[in-house]
């Protein structure tokens, strides 16, 4: 599938505009949020909602998060219980996504929630998506603006690296400053569920609901939420984890002041923060320095607050290829 050359707009009210514009028209914008630029679409519309999964390469089974302005607008497409309106009073607008059951009547289109009777919902924090959710005035669906599988894209050269002339317009919000996606949290039933660490850290959501989260329930065979696939976020050369002495030729990517022979270094003071910011930017470096026959290899990341979300996405990135 190939198209007219993708568009860059600024973020000006014009370019806005015109990025809202066609989104009624049924087209596809990918825009940046605090997480990752995500590739949008009316999420009312199921033509566009396939745009996506078309320019993507993405499976038909895997759920898409649809993005809202606001919290009244998120209870207009799913129905909330005190958990989830606990969470949203902290955490919205942010890099938290909720999967809820889905209101009746939302008018959301069904290839969203791939056929599950719950919805992922989120409000993004990143003033340039605020402005568009506005300007669009309905949810957009929302997944990372990059091919299926691939590592994510942080700012607009990576989304047009990937998408290049298979979507309409790139809406140019500079670089993502959390840059891993968002938390899921699963609170369709009786127990509340990590579905996917991420932007928020799981010791903070556990403290705001006063209990711990439970793990998904649901296999990589048939997600529940986007980010579940055993392989995703995956660079063409191969993956090593924990690795403090890299083999000869590896692209050794370090983390904290005890990496000074690494190529690329995800934080030299150690900041899981900055780690997280960094991590799919330096993932793309260390893939063009490496090449396609290549190898990299990452230093050990504590698992522990962002370093959870830092892992998950490394070890999806080096599981086996489908």
């Amino acid at each position: 599938m190939r198209q007219a050359a993708t568009a860059l707009l600024p973020a000006t009210p014009e370019g806005i505009g015109r990025a809202a514009a066609l989104l009624r028209e049924g087209g596809l914008v990918a825009f940046p949020t605090e997480t990752v630029y995500g590739l949008g679409g009316d999420a009312r519309s199921d033509m566009a909602v396939a745009r996506i999964f078309e320019a993507k390469g993405r499976p038909r089974f895997n759920p898409l998060i649809a993005h809202l302005p606001d919290v009244a607008a998120a209870r207009a497409v799913a129905d909330f219980d005190n958990r989830a309106e606990r969470l949203a009073s902290a955490f919205w607008p942010g890099p938290l996504t909720l999967v809820l059951p889905l209101r009746a009547g939302a008018g959301v289109s069904p290839l969203v929630t791939a056929g599950h009777d719950t919805v992922a919902v989120r409000v993004p924090a990143h003033p340039v998506a605020q402005a568009l959710l506005a300007a669009f005035g309905g949810p957009l669906a929302a997944p990372s603006a990059n091919p299926s599988g691939r590592v994510s894209p942080t700012r607009p050269g990576h989304v047009l690296d990937g998408l290049g002339g298979r979507i309409d317009a790139v809406l140019d919000g500079g670089a993502c400053a959390v840059g891993v996606e968002s938390t899921i949290v699963g609170l369709a039933g009786g127990v509340a569920r990590l579905l996917r660490p991420g932007g928020i850290p799981a010791e903070a959501l556990e403290a705001c609901l006063g209990g711990s989260l439970a793990p998904p329930d649901a296999g990589p065979e048939r997600p529940n939420a986007p980010g579940q696939l055993e392989s995703h976020y995956a660079p063409e050369a191969r993956l090593r984890l924990g690795v403090t002495a890299p083999a000869p030729g590896e692209v050794w990517v370090g983390f904290g002041p005890r990496c000074a022979g690494a190529a690329l270094n995800l934080s030299e003071a150690g900041d899981p923060v900055e780690a997280a910011a960094r991590l799919f930017h330096l993932l793309r470096e260390a893939d063009r320095l490496a090449g396609p026959a290549g190898r990299i290899a990452f230093a050990p990341v504590p698992e522990r607050g962002l370093g959870r979300a830092i892992n998950d996405r490394l070890r999806r990135a080096a599981a086996p290829r489908p």
